[in-house]
């Protein structure tokens, strides 16, 4: 039997509802959060995710600030703009777009944001705050992943998780997520021993590693639930000369077949990670306010 096609749209826009409901009661009191997003440069795939970003936040009854820099932008007006928004009370979250230009150092602005405006959950305090079981603001695809995975089971203890990917941004952070859930958890990456047999022993595989389907259908266990936080652009000759399409690090139609449930790529992780930065929008409004 394929597997459930875990939709990531639908879940995300009910959390959009949710958060527009909560949005729409702080407003009657006087309180609208503010989420400023800084984008430096041209990158193309950075404008399109900070167009989106701003229209969700308005979509959402929040309010959407934007400050779009030239890629010559120095290290050091970068850090002003931030310790200005750092200071400014209207506004609750602060996400600086990653990549930055090669002359910014981007750990240096990371650790610049105020914790409790870190809306990307990506300061050493929210990374810490995380790791020893602490509130705080915790990274974005991550929190939306693990929001899929409960979407499927809900009690999650003793179950087997593997995470392939060790990066700050998911892998670690997906880990301690489901450490906090009492998984068992290995992180698998590019130089585990024997990944496939790895990938076989996963209740819950959460794939983010960046490379193409790197994960094959005989590499899910039976029932599995499978999280593909990748998202590669490959080429697609069946489509026409120079086109391309998106896959992510599972071999998808390999692993449907197999798998108990799966996020399809795109639809399933991407549109989670927005809707859990607005999210995270609100959680910083409201401790900012004792709430």
């Amino acid at each position: 039997m394929a597997a459930r096609i875990i939709d990531g749209k639908a879940i995300a826009q009910s959390l959009r509802e949710t958060l527009a409901a909560e949005v729409e009661a702080l407003s009657g009191r006087g309180i609208v959060p503010g989420l400023a997003v800084v984008l430096v440069g041209e990158d193309a795939a950075s404008q399109v995710y900070v167009r989106n970003k701003a229209a969700q936040t308005k979509a959402v009854g929040m309010r959407s600030i934007e400050h779009r820099l030239p890629a010559d932008t120095s290290e050091a007006d970068l850090l002003r703009l931030v310790a200005t928004l750092n200071a400014d009370d209207a506004v609750d979250g602060i996400l600086v777009q990653l990549p930055l230009p090669a002359q910014i150092d981007a750990q240096r602005v990371i650790e610049a944001i105020d914790p409790e405006k870190d809306v990307d959950g990506f300061h050493p305090v929210n990374a810490g705050r995380l790791a020893t079981g602490l509130p705080g603001l915790v990274p974005c695809t991550p929190q939306g992943s693990m929001r899929l995975v409960e979407s499927v089971r809900t009690d999650l203890a003793g179950l087997e998780a593997v995470v392939v990917g060790r990066s700050n941004i998911v892998g670690k952070p997906m880990a301690q997520l489901l450490l906090q859930r009492s998984c068992t958890v290995t992180i698998a990456h590019s130089r585990t021993r024997d990944l496939a047999e790895v990938c076989r022993r996963a209740d819950i595989l959460v794939a983010a590693v960046g490379r193409p389907e790197l994960v094959r259908g005989d590499w899910i266990r039976e029932g599995a639930i499978v999280i593909d936080v990748g998202i590669n652009r490959v080429p697609a000759p069946e489509a026409g000369e120079g086109k391309t399409r998106l896959v992510g690090d599972v071999a998808f139609e390999e692993a449907r077949a197999r798998a108990g449930a799966i996020t399809p790529v795109p639809g399933g992780v991407g549109p989670m990670t927005i809707a859990c930065l607005l999210a995270n929008t609100l959680q910083a409004a409201k401790a900012r306010r004792g709430n």
